[in-house]
């Protein structure tokens, strides 16, 4: 007898031989022996996992000379004749290579004829995906009301190709991928069957490579056999396959742990003088780091991990966090993405490896978190009360640092309510809040109701808020004047205009600041940041601290003037001077900033405040 395979050999006869599809084969043996036969069946699932099998069983099932019965004998001349394929009542159908409309319609015409000496005629399409769209719309009639001797079995592997108008009309079933102790128990009887000797570590690792396939793992169950004289062992196959195996990752992984990049680097070139593929290399690694980042998460399953736990390195899983792992796990499967497009594939995974080497270092924006909050309480000074040296902002604000202490301006709380302590908009439901507290003066009278239409801006209350906002800006600027320099003169100030009219410098200034800032923003921020004006009878005199300031008022003077002259209805020059300071003496001693402080205020693009000043 000429040699068969194993997938051939092994093939499920009986419903009770499915392995994985219990509950495919539950369903189709209840319904057959109700007499409730469906005229179109669709088995959808990934490949190998017995589609095609299980259409010939119910073949079987449907045309047995005992049946139907939901066990067929097998050894009758139609089940026979259906398990050597030359049944003439149950036709076999390529959907890949017979998609066309002609084929349809032959199928068309063939059905108008009862079988010849079963009970029905059973047409199995195999890979019905592949069919045409004019060749599924000729099928469509022909499946929803076939002749009663007729019944439909359809296979695919692509259920998404297949149009809802076929779904529809069949009743569907859904195979799934063979757990991997059922392929290994089929094995090892596999095995038993040929009296061959097989470790479970072989046994299992096969299981695993066929990812559920049980046709997958025959096939290579019947490779392995080839070379392995009568007895399989994990290294057999590792050495023959070109697989690097556990005990070599481990040895690798471990160098990379401890930062040995030149070990490393060996290790991988001897590999590759191994005949080990660069793409099976970053799929080993990739599948130990997934065991490694599995056991760290307290998962010992030996079917997950595709070995016992104690054969993974400890020293690896003491050295990197689970942070670190998934870290290099996510480094694997991006190279394996991306060196189908590489200059080199060697320079990848090498260039992989020696990047492992340094993977103890990397931190985690996480980790980079909880080491800031670790280290808030030494820079903004929380004390030694806070647990475990983190400082909370209550603490923060409760526990200020000692006078001529440096502080970090960067971690520094605010004393502001409000947050936004640089400008812009506040906050909904602050700007609310203070739209609802606002409240004009008790003598203002707009004179209209919500009923009427607004009138236009009461240009007398306009002017009263522009003076309050001038006059709280000059007030600043006075508590900003060096009190030794000279006596403050009186904020309510006033002056006369060429009209008679009576104006205060206050008004006068925030007249101009007002107009100003419309088009001229510099020039109104410039003129905000000036000191005390002295207004007489031809010129108004104001200093100014800054230089760019200085520059500014300097260049545009004239058309200040121009201003000034058109509000006091007289013409008025503006003079503007720059103040000068004294540079401090040598007897103010700099306090010396420690190292650590000064990186951080570094690596933070930082201030350091000491004593309320920067």
């Amino acid at each position: 007898m000429s040699y068969e395979v194993t997938a051939t050999r092994r093939r499920p006869q009986q419903f009770d031989d499915l392995v994985g599809q219990e509950f495919v084969a539950a369903t189709l043996k209840n319904s057959i022996k109700s007499g409730k036969i469906a005229h179109a069946y669709l088995f959808s699932g990934p490949r190998g996992c017995g589609k095609t099998s299980t259409a010939r069983i119910l073949a079987k099932a449907l045309n047995c000379q005992n049946g139907p019965t939901d066990t067929p004998c097998g050894t009758c001349s139609n089940c026979q004749e259906i398990i050597k394929g030359s049944s003439l009542d149950v036709i076999e159908i390529d959907g890949a290579s017979n998609n066309s409309v002609e084929n349809v319609r032959q199928i068309k015409d063939e059905i108008q004829f009862p079988p010849s000496s079963s009970k029905y005629k059973i047409y199995i399409i195999d890979e019905v995906h592949m069919l045409s769209t004019s060749a599924f719309n000729a099928l469509l009639k022909t499946i929803e009301e076939p002749p009663e001797y007729v019944v439909f079995i359809f296979a695919t592997t692509e259920l998404q190709k297949v149009p809802a108008t076929i779904k529809s009309r069949c009743q569907q079933y859904n195979f799934r991928l063979v757990a991997i102790d059922k392929v290994k128990q089929c094995l090892a009887d596999a095995a038993a069957e040929l009296n061959i000797q097989a470790d479970d570590e072989a046994l299992f690792w096969i299981a695993r490579e066929s990812t559920g396939s049980m046709r997958d793992a025959y096939t290579l169950f019947d490779q392995v056999v080839a070379f392995s004289d009568g007895h399989i062992t994990y290294e057999k196959i590792r050495d023959k396959l070109g697989l690097v195996g556990v005990d070599r990752l481990n040895s690798v992984f471990e160098a990379c742990a401890a930062g040995k990049t030149t070990e490393v680097l060996g290790f991988i070139d001897e590999f590759l003088q191994n005949g080990i593929s660069i793409e099976q290399l970053i799929s080993n690694s990739a599948d130990y780091l997934r065991s490694l980042l599995l056991i760290k998460n307290g998962v010992t399953k030996e079917s997950l991990l595709g070995n016992n736990v104690e054969r993974y390195s400890k020293a690896v899983l003491e050295k990197w966090n689970p942070i670190q792992l998934e870290r290099a796990l996510s480094i694997f499967l991006t190279l394996y993405r991306d060196i189908r497009y590489s200059l080199s594939p060697r320079y990848e995974i090498e260039l992989t490896f020696s990047r492992l080497c340094w993977l103890s270092e990397y931190v985690s924006n996480a980790e980079v978190k909880k080491a800031i909050d670790a280290a808030r309480g030494v820079l903004v000074g929380a004390g030694t009360g806070a647990a475990a040296g983190i400082a909370t902002p209550a603490a923060v604000k409760s526990s200020p640092l000692p006078e001529g202490l440096p502080r970090f301006s960067a971690l520094q709380e605010q004393d502001d309510e409000t947050p936004f302590v640089s400008g812009g908009p506040l906050p909904p439901e602050q700007s609310v809040g203070q739209a609802a507290a606002f409240e004009p003066p008790a003598d203002y009278d707009d004179g209209w109701t919500n009923t009427d239409t607004p009138p236009e801006e009461d240009a007398a209350y306009e002017e009263q808020l522009q003076a309050e906002q001038a006059q709280a800006s000059y007030e600043e600027a006075l508590q900003q004047q060096d009190a030794f320099e000279k006596p403050q003169p009186q904020l309510d100030e006033h002056f006369t205009t060429a009209d008679g009219r009576d104006m205060t410098i206050a008004q006068l200034r925030g007249t101009m600041i007002a107009e100003l800032a419309v088009n001229e923003g510099f020039i109104a921020s410039a003129l905000d940041r000036t000191g005390l004006w002295k207004v007489s009878e031809k010129s108004v005199e104001t200093t100014i601290e800054s230089s760019l300031d200085f520059q500014i008022l300097q260049k545009n003077a004239p058309a200040i003037a121009d201003r000034l002259s058109k509000i006091c209805g007289r013409p008025t020059q503006f003079i503007v001077t720059e103040q000068k300071h004294e540079v401090p003496s040598e007897e103010a001693a700099q306090q010396e900033i420690p190292a650590q402080v000064q990186t951080l205020v570094n690596a933070f693009k930082g201030t350091i405040v000491t004593g309320g000043k920067e």
